[in-house]
């Protein structure tokens, strides 16, 4: 099937579950490729990762599975093995977690995919690796945040370390995931040969460290929990107003005075504790008490749309519901619906290719059929490998 979009004529087969490999998938369905979703029998566990539920999948699976067709094989069985191989024939990126050691046990690893298909680009995401003290070991996100010391430096400062409220390593290891398959396919438009890219969460999760890692690399000093504010930066952290909290994020002496000048109080930028970031870093504490008692007289949604439009980056600490009703979001089509499913916009935004919404994600091997009589193979002879083969047909909003 020929999609629209920067990515049309790219054929991916995501073998992946859970997050990290799926998320990869939407971007590349979302820009045209045409994604085959390759479920086990029993599913994508996240298919049950709720509530709330629309029809057979959670929220969850819902939300990184979208633009893909649906297809269910048991690789286990050596019928299911043969088939995976056939559609690899006409695939150019296979996408696939599987724990290290289970494609190679079936003959199906890595050097056996370059030979066979010398131009695959295979991506494998997984927790740690195939090699090293902790190869092969399972990671799931917030694991991996405890392990590469993200959660080490989230919290209330002086409080115990918090997992960070997203899971930030998996949609990391997605973006890196997408990010080296677009460099595989840009080497191969050249060389004509494609690659094996090993994303691990664990090496995703460290690269997230900045700027803490950097400053540990030149002090020697390791951070801990500073609830909002910036270890390096000052203002940048949550302050309270006249009603709600708001964040200032001021990066510069020019955004400074202007915050200052903007809720009375010039005389801030030039008392010698906060002439400079430096100062203003060092003396912190007295900045925010200073800050709060003139912030006390000032509504917070007025005085920050007011900041920001002279140039002083802030915003009003808001909940997801206001976040979904505001007139920007709504503007940047952050939020697209096809029937039933609603789901969350692309952030990549082109001008000539933009991403496109067309298939709510699939019902469970909800396009076995479609598929295979697609790749001109024969359903019968390979009927034992594909659970729910002959799924009611389900309308493409469910």
């Amino acid at each position: 099937m020929t999609g629209i979009g920067s990515l049309k004529n790219l054929r991916v087969l995501d073998a992946s579950r859970v997050l990290g490999g799926p998320y990869a998938g939407q971007i590349l369905a979302d820009h045209g490729a045409d994604v085959i979703k390759l479920e086990p029998p029993a599913g994508d566990e996240t298919r049950g990762w709720g509530p709330p539920f629309l029809g057979d999948a959670a929220s969850y699976f819902l939300g990184v599975n979208r633009n893909k067709r649906g297809m269910a094989v048991d690789l286990s069985q050596e019928m299911g093995q043969e088939l995976f191989l056939a559609m690899l024939e006409n695939t150019d990126v296979l996408i696939e977690n599987f724990k290290t050691g289970t494609l190679e046990r079936w003959g199906l690893g890595q050097d056996d995919l370059s030979h066979r298909f010398p131009r695959l680009i295979h991506c494998r995401v997984s927790g740690f690796g195939a090699d090293g003290p902790m190869g092969g070991l399972p990671g799931y996100d917030a694991a991996v945040q405890a392990l590469c010391g993200i959660m080490s430096v989230n919290g209330e400062q002086g409080g115990q370390p918090l997992r960070v409220g997203v899971p930030v390593v998996d949609i990391a290891t997605g973006l890196n995931a997408v990010i080296g398959i677009l460099m595989a396919l840009n080497e191969r438009a050249e060389s004509g040969k494609g690659q094996f890219i090993d994303v691990s969460l664990y090496d995703c999760g460290m690269s997230l460290l900045h700027p803490h890692l950097p400053n540990y690399y030149l002090s020697g000093k390791v951070a801990e929990p500073s609830g909002n504010a910036h270890p390096n930066i000052s203002p940048y952290d949550t302050f309270a107003t006249g009603t709600d909290p708001i964040f200032l994020a001021v990066g510069n002496n020019r955004q400074f005075a202007t915050l200052c000048r903007m809720i009375d109080r010039p005389d801030l930028p030039v008392d010698e504790r906060f002439v400079s970031n430096s100062q203003r870093s060092t003396n912190r504490d007295a900045l925010k008490s200073q800050l709060e008692a003139a912030l006390a007289h000032f509504d917070c949604a007025d005085l920050s749309e007011r900041l920001i439009k002279a140039g002083v980056p802030c915003g009003a600490v808001r909940s997801i519901d206001q976040v979904i009703a505001d007139p920007h979001t709504i503007h940047r089509e952050m939020v697209v619906n096809v029937g039933e499913y609603r789901g969350t916009g692309s952030p990549i935004k082109m001008s000539r290719t933009p991403a496109s919404y067309r298939r709510a994600p699939p019902g469970f091997a909800q396009h076995s059929a479609e598929v295979m009589e697609e790749y001109a193979l024969d359903s019968d002879r390979y009927r034992d490998v594909l659970p729910g083969l002959d799924p009611v047909e389900k309308p493409e909003s469910v």
